[in-house]
């Protein structure tokens, strides 16, 4: 599948997360770095990437994801460091509309805490 195909249906998720939430039109897209960075209530969330989706958590709600199989640490390029604040989710999450909206729900209120 080629890289747009992906992010598109990347999108899609999270597009349908955002409309779990009743947030849908608070959610933006902006291409940056060969993929697309998601804003939801003006604040960044996510990072849709070839490498997958990740979202923009604070430390305390990461153990908890980084626990499911499937997830990581975001690799932004080959050689980078992982990330501090993003993590990829496994694909069975992304299509999981209500348990990706909890996750994204999380992601909107880190910067509020």
């Amino acid at each position: 599948m080629s890289t747009p195909t992906v992010l598109e249906l990347m999108r899609r998720d999270l597009e349908d997360a955002a409309a779990h939430l009743g947030k849908l039109h608070d959610l933006r897209f902006k291409p940056m770095f060969g993929g697309l960075m998601a804003w939801l209530d003006e604040r960044p969330c996510a990072w849709l990437t070839p490498a997958g989706l990740a979202l923009k958590l604070p430390p305390a709600d990461q153990p908890a994801l980084l626990q499911r199989d499937g997830a990581s640490r975001l690799i932004a390029r080959p050689g980078a460091a992982p990330s501090r604040h993003y993590i990829v989710l496994p694909a069975s999450l992304c299509h999981d509309t209500p348990a990706l909206a909890t996750w994204l729900a999380r992601s909107a209120s880190a910067g509020r805490r």
